[in-house]
C-alpha cells in the first residue's frame, strides 16, 4: 500500500485518527533511562510499542534526534515501527523546503535513508521546492499551510491576490493550489493547527476531501471538539491529530509506558465522540 491506501486503512482498523508525536527529550526521560547508551532508541521504541495499538500513525520529529546526533537511531527507530507494527504509516516531521538538487536529496534523505511514508513540507520556495517530493507518488507530503505556532500569522494571514484576482490570506492561497493543482498523484496533505478553529472550516471548504495534519492539541491547547467539528470530511475521517508530549511525558515514573498508552487512548476516545 501506498501512504495515503496505508493511512486510511489505518483509520478504519484502529478506529483511530491519534497520531504520537516522538520527540525525544532525554532530560524528561524517566531515570531507568539515565545509565542506558542507547536511550533515544529504547524509550522512543517503548513508547511506540505501548501505544501502536491506538493510533493511526507515529511523526517523529528529525531535529530532536539531530540535536543529539541520533539521526541513525531515527532510521533505526522508524525500521522497528515498520517491522513490529506493519500498516502504521511514519510521517517525517522536518518542514523541509529547497530548490533544484537540494530539494531531490531532502526527499531521498526522508524517504531513502530513514524510510519515512510522509514528510512535512514547506511550500513558501514555490512548487518546484516540493516537487521532488510530491514525484514519489507512493509516500505522502504534508505541506504547511495554517499552523499552529503564535506567529503563524505574520505571514499566514497577509492578504493576498492571486492570478485570478480573487484576494484572501496566504493560508488560503496555498490551501487551494494544493488542492487544485499539486495534489495530482492524491499524496498531499496540509498542516492546520488545532489552535485556529475557525481556519480549520475555512480550509476544508476550499480542499474538500484532502487530509489534515493536526499539531497544537494537548501541550498547545487545541480543543478537540472544535478540531474534530470543523476539520472532520464527511465519513467521520480526514484527521491525523498529533500530540507528542502528552504522551511522551505523560508520566516520569517506572509506568511511563503504561501512563502513554492511557493517554493515547483516552485521546482517541475523545477524538471519536465528535466524529
Amino acid at each position: 500500500m501506498d501512504f495515503m491506501q496505508a493511512l486510511r486503512q489505518r483509520w478504519k482498523d484502529a478506529d483511530s485518527l491519534v497520531c504520537v508525536g516522538l520527540d525525544p527529550e532525554p532530560a524528561k526521560f524517566p531515570t531507568a533511562f539515565r545509565d542506558d547508551p542507547d536511550a533515544v532508541f529504547n524509550f522512543c521504541r517503548t513508547i511506540v510499542d505501548a501505544t501502536a495499538p491506538y493510533v493511526c500513525s507515529f511523526k517523529p520529529q528529525i531535529a530532536h534526534f539531530a540535536k543529539l546526533g541520533a539521526e541513525d537511531t531515527l532510521a533505526r527507530l522508524i525500521a522497528h515501527i515498520h517491522t513490529a507494527h506493519p500498516g502504521i504509516p511514519v510521517i517525517l516531521d522536518s518542514k523541509r523546503g529547497d530548490i533544484g538538487s537540494t530539494a531531490a536529496h531532502y526527499a531521498s534523505e526522508a524517504f531513502d535513508r530513514h524510510g519515512a511514508d510522509a514528510v512535512t513540507a514547506n511550500p513558501y520556495l514555490g512548487r518546484d521546492s516540493v516537487q521532488p517530493f510530491l514525484d514519489r507518488a507512493d509516500r505522502g507530503v504534508v505541506i504547511l499551510c495554517r499552523t499552529s505556532n503564535p506567529g503563524a500569522g505574520d505571514l499566514q494571514d497577509l492578504e493576498a491576490q492571486a492570478g485570478d484576482g480573487v484576494v484572501r490570506p496566504l493560508y488560503q492561497h496555498v490551501a487551494a493550489k494544493v488542492a487544485n493543482e499539486w495534489n495530482t498523484h492524491g499524496n498531499c496533505m496540509l498542516v492546520v493547527g488545532a489552535t485556529w478553529p475557525e481556519q480549520l472550516r475555512e480550509v476544508r471548504e476550499i480542499v474538500g476531501e484532502v487530509p489534515f495534519l493536526v499539531p497544537g492539541v494537548g501541550a498547545q491547547g487545541g480543543d478537540v471538539e472544535a478540531v474534530v467539528t470543523n476539520a472532520k470530511t464527511a465519513d467521520g475521517t480526514g484527521l491525523v491529530v498529533s500530540s507528542s508530549r502528552a504522551v511522551l511525558y505523560a508520566s516520569g515514573g517506572e509506568d511511563f509506558a503504561e501512563a502513554a498508552a492511557d493517554a493515547t487512548m483516552a485521546l482517541r476516545d475523545q477524538i471519536n465522540r465528535y466524529r
